[in-house]
């Protein structure tokens, strides 16, 4: 278990809910922002680190609007542990 990833999201209450909704069902970042009341720009910001970290990923890249994320595998193991 990647301990450092395990805080790198704890820190952070953006990473964090971002994680925990997303492990429930894929989002859109406009649906997230409406559930956790989160400006869309500090979800499409969030989004975008969790994908360099590679745990969230986008299934619909090609999509300029209405992306659809999920999280990795790795997402899922570090949701378990937060």
């Amino acid at each position: 278990m990647d301990w450092e990833l395990i805080g790198y999201i704890r820190a952070s209450k953006y990473r964090k809910s971002i994680m925990l909704s997303l492990n429930i069902s894929n989002k859109t970042p406009l649906e997230l922002a409406n559930e956790l009341e989160f400006y869309i720009t500090h979800v499409s910001s969030t989004l975008r680190e969790l994908k360099e970290k590679g745990l969230a990923i986008c299934l619909t890249p090609s999509l300029k609007k209405g992306r659809i994320y999920s999280l990795s595998k790795i997402g899922k193991e570090i949701v378990r542990e937060i």
